[in-house]
């Protein structure tokens, strides 16, 4: 059952055909089984899984169930929960237990849906490829010699190895779309501010946003409709009526114009990518959309924008672990200089501290002006071609990634060529916008293919709905790695 649509596992689970407890055993047996290849998880959580398992089949029974009640799922271990390891793929929390559950934790909890355990993730969420963990590198499971994509990778490939249906994520730069593509499923990216970051450990504060993966359109939009909400608690939470993201679903694309930014089909594309994405727009044309060519003149500059702004963010936001109040402290030093700095220096690993370093440099004295200040100017103006030209069109289409899933190892020694991974993606998070990946096709060495869809603000619903019906229409989907 685990390898079938939310709406089919709820389906048995309503109809007694199999339960929770069953489910979520199936889902820790494939974990054994298959995470040993894939690297995907970095804490299984059997014991709390079985209880909250049994818990959901207490609902099941006394007809009180949600829509996720009884459905296995994983975190992206940047979610705090209670009791339970959160280490942020980073040495400097490989030893702390949170004392509470993150906003998005507890509306999960709520709904009934079963937590199996944490996902491996670049540490602190920076990397595109999910080789930056403390607890080792994820594997794409459709070739184990090649990356998941980052940061969210472990979420991915737990999903595309059918481990686990649904699974969170986050995405400051592109790490739900990103992954998805590299997997082969689908993810989504909501408008900033759409769920919450209460509990989601900090990289860049004004680009992270929580999201969805699953293998579907119609999968996501179930899961956000459970993640999304107002918190009190959260300054950047959005004050919205709650939203069923489902109700698109079935809304025909006829009259729907999607928009292909010129920019994005220029160069840099692999030709193989090219042309998964190339007939996944001649088929949202056959399904009844217009396409219509749009500008974003300013996008070649959200990678340059993105590279002052984040590593700004997270060097005020990394400032706290210190080793004094929790997470990893050097065991010997001289003083408390001493210690702060032989921690600091243990406990974060290479990317982090290329960020941090880069970060404190744009923000410090004599810099701001030229580097902190010029970046925020161009976020605004990359926000503003956005809206530009969805005064021309519904939906923008594109590619998530200029090529498929690149070798373990192969851009490591060169940091630039990795940013450059997320070359389609960024602009997205500067501008606070929704978007997400869905499966496309095939591309060199049969790796996946995703097409990445950008709305406007709050309109998830029209962009789970867009991909649903192109979904429905073909069966990329519904393919999985050979081995799960």
């Amino acid at each position: 059952m685990i390898d079938s649509s939310l709406k089919d596992i709820a389906a048995a689970l309503r109809a007694k055909t199999v339960s929770a407890v069953e489910l979520a055993t199936d889902s820790l047996a494939r974990i054994e089984a298959g995470n040993p290849k894939v690297n995907a998880f970095i804490t299984v959580d059997r014991e709390g899984a079985l209880a909250a398992a049994q818990a959901a089949d207490a609902r099941l029974a006394a007809g009180s169930a949600a829509p996720l009640t009884g459905i296995p799922m994983a975190h992206k271990d940047v979610f705090c929960t209670e009791g339970v390891l959160t280490t942020c793929g980073s040495k400097m929390l490989s030893n702390f237990t949170s004392p509470y559950d993150a906003h998005v934790v507890s509306l999960l909890k709520a709904a009934g849906a079963v937590m199996v355990g944490k996902t491996n993730m670049d540490e602190f969420a920076m990397g595109s490829s999910n080789e930056n963990s403390h607890f080792g590198p994820t594997r794409n499971p459709w070739n184990t010699d090649t990356v998941p994509g980052g940061s969210s990778g472990g979420s991915a490939a737990a999903v595309a190895a059918r481990l686990v249906p649904i699974a969170t994520g986050t995405d400051t730069g592109g790490s739900i779309r990103q992954p998805a593509s590299l997997c082969g499923i689908t993810g989504i990216k909501p408008t900033y501010g759409t769920v919450s970051r209460y509990g989601m450990i900090a990289y860049a504060s004004s680009l992270d946003q929580g999201g969805a993966f699953g293998y579907s359109a119609e999968d996501c939009a179930l899961l956000l409709s459970a993640m999304a909400g107002h918190d009190p608690r959260d300054s950047t939470s959005l004050e919205r009526a709650a939203e069923d993201y489902t109700s698109a679903l079935d809304k025909p694309l006829a009259g729907l114009r999607v928009g292909l930014p010129k920019e994005f089909f220029a160069e840099g594309m692999s030709d193989d990518v090219r042309a998964a994405v190339d007939a996944a727009i001649a088929e949202y044309r056959k399904l009844g959309a217009s396409i219509v060519e749009v500008s974003l003149p300013n996008a070649r500059l959200a990678i340059p924008a993105y590279y002052v702004i984040a590593p700004a963010e997270a060097s005020s936001n990394l400032s706290r672990f210190d080793g004094v109040r929790y997470g990893h402290r050097a065991a010997e030093y001289t003083d408390l200089m001493d210690m702060y700095c032989k921690s600091r220096a243990q406990g974060f690993g290479a990317e982090v501290k290329r960020r941090i370093l880069m970060g404190t440099y744009v923000l410090s004295h004599g810099y701001y002006d030229a580097y902190y200040i010029k970046a925020q100017k161009l976020r605004r103006l990359i926000a503003n071609d956005f809206q530009a030209a969805f005064a021309q069109c519904d939906l923008i289409a594109g590619p998530v990634s200029p090529t498929v899933a690149f070798g373990i190892g192969e851009k490591s020694d060169d940091p630039v060529q990795m940013y450059l991974s997320d070359i389609y993606t960024i602009a997205v998070n500067l501008a606070g916008l929704p978007a997400l990946s869905h499966p496309a096709g095939f591309g060199a060495g049969g790796l996946p293919v995703g097409l990445q869809l950008i709305g406007n603000y709050f309109g998830e619903a029209r962009l789970l709905g867009a991909a649903h019906q192109f979904q429905r229409a073909t069966d990329w989907h519904t393919r999985k790695p050979a081995g799960f």
